[in-house]
């Protein structure tokens, strides 16, 4: 089931995002796009994170494996999970461009990722890099500290939707903003072309960004148990109990 939830997950907040930014963002503008990437991320916490701790990101898995809160051999099938919503997702909302007049698979070609020539501001392929690795670090380090056994409990999913708001808006004039592979990889397997050429760096840079995220958490973090992100958005067995007297 967690994999399912990864998915399902990683589905809405492809979907969500990037059909914002494909059918809606000349209206709404980036503010609007960063918008609905964070309210998406903010409504999968509380329904999924239950469920997988709603990674609905390879660079935020990574960042678990790393800090010693989940298992690599896991890791796998989350990667695989996520990966294959975002595909699925870039797939309906391609279909739901087309159905425009004019609509072609230039709309979506508009919303993958890209530096150089394909940056939105032309963003050098160095400059884009740097920015995707710490602003994908920024998330991360959010991820880790407000699911770490000592946050307040139910309270993640609001920085952490926030943060991703944040770095969104910051990304999109350099590189459309990723901070995800399985978000770049959607579009960028129906795109083709220069959209799978440059992937490498969408992958790359965000996957280091959650490496240095972990060791830094890890480094200023006080020693003490470890939780999963999955028990870091449960509810304790008392409100379980509460819930279930109330009905």
């Amino acid at each position: 089931m967690k994999y399912a939830a990864e998915l399902f997950g990683t589905f809405v907040l492809v979907f969500a995002g990037l059909t914002t930014a494909v059918i809606a963002g000349g209206k709404v503008g980036n503010v609007g796009v960063a918008m609905a990437f964070g309210l998406a991320l903010l409504a999968m916490a509380y329904a999924v994170g239950p469920i997988s701790g709603c990674h609905i990101n390879p660079a935020v898995t990574l960042g678990m494996v790393v800090s010693g809160r989940m298992a690599a051999k896991e890791a796998i099938g989350y990667w695989v999970a996520q990966c294959i919503g975002a595909t699925i997702a870039s797939g309906v909302i391609l279909f739901i461009a087309m159905g425009a007049p004019g609509g072609s698979m230039a709309s979506l070609a508009g919303a993958a990722n890209g530096f150089g020539e394909h940056s939105p501001a032309n963003y050098s392929m160095a400059a884009a890099f740097v920015a995707e690795m710490f602003l994908t670090m920024l998330l991360v380090f959010t991820v880790l500290g407000a699911t770490d056994d000592r946050a307040p409990a139910g309270f993640a999913g609001i920085p952490i939707g926030l943060i991703l708001t944040t770095i969104i808006l910051a990304g999109i004039p350099i590189t459309n903003g990723s901070f995800n592979p399985a978000r770049s990889i959607g579009p960028a397997v129906l795109v083709g072309g220069w959209a799978l050429q440059q992937l490498w760096l969408f992958i790359v840079a965000p996957m280091a960004g959650g490496v240095i995220a972990a060791l830094l958490h890890k480094a200023i973090r006080v020693p003490g148990p470890l939780i999963s992100s999955k028990q870091a958005e449960q509810v304790l067995p008392s409100q379980q109990a509460e819930r279930r007297q109330s009905k």
